[in-house]
């Protein structure tokens, strides 16, 4: 794919959705932080379900550590892995209040040195709290990527880095919503919705749905 077309790609995204917007609902880097670790194996719709009565009892890491393991377990408990998730988040609340006071870290080593905290999930904190420039490659971004030849990779990192190196650096900031919004509602995985496409000509994707 020419440098030209993932342009007109992303140009077509934004036009499409000026300015996108986590599907998360959160009010803190922290607040982002627990969803984002809670959403891993399971949908937004069903972390923001939980986390609306979590987030009005327990906002910071010293209130969800007044919770406990099971005390959070029982807010997230309709969450698919909640028990793994409660211990992580417990153990990272500690973490923040023992090592950085509070805040959530700014840097990738020390937000991916969290318990239950990840490249991907590091990512998304990055780029949606601090603003910084990074993709978070997710199943749907991943799929993305490879399907319509924006950036075709064997693994999530090797989509990443290419991402990093081929969108063009006006796009950065954004890429990584428009394309997971993209995969979610139009590119999908069993059938992509290719009528409705706004980049429908410009995808190398060789069986375009009709």
């Amino acid at each position: 794919m020419s440098p030209e077309t993932r342009a007109e790609i992303f140009k077509r995204l934004r036009a499409a959705n000026p300015n996108p917007r986590s599907e998360l609902v959160h009010g803190s880097p922290f607040e982002l932080l627990v969803s984002v670790v809670l959403s891993a194996q399971a949908t937004d719709k069903s972390v923001n379900f939980a986390t609306a009565k979590l987030y009005r009892d327990a906002r910071t890491p010293a209130a969800l550590l007044r919770l406990g393991r099971r005390g959070l377990e029982r807010y997230i408990k309709s969450i698919g892995l909640y028990r793994t998730k409660a211990k992580n988040l417990i153990a990272t609340c500690k973490l923040l209040l023992e090592k950085h006071g509070g805040p959530v870290p700014r840097t990738r080593e020390e937000l991916e040195a969290l318990p239950g905290v990840g490249r991907k999930t590091a990512n998304v904190i990055l780029n949606i709290a601090f603003g910084q420039p990074t993709i978070a490659v997710d199943t749907h971004i991943f799929r993305v990527a490879n399907r319509t030849g924006i950036a075709p990779g064997k693994n999530v990192v090797t989509v990443e880095e290419k991402l990093l190196k081929v969108v063009p650096d006006e796009f950065k900031l954004d890429a990584h919503h428009w394309l997971i919004l993209h995969g979610r509602y139009v590119c999908k995985a069993r059938k992509p919705d290719c009528p409705k496409c706004t980049i429908r000509d410009l995808c190398e994707y060789r069986y375009k749905s009709e």
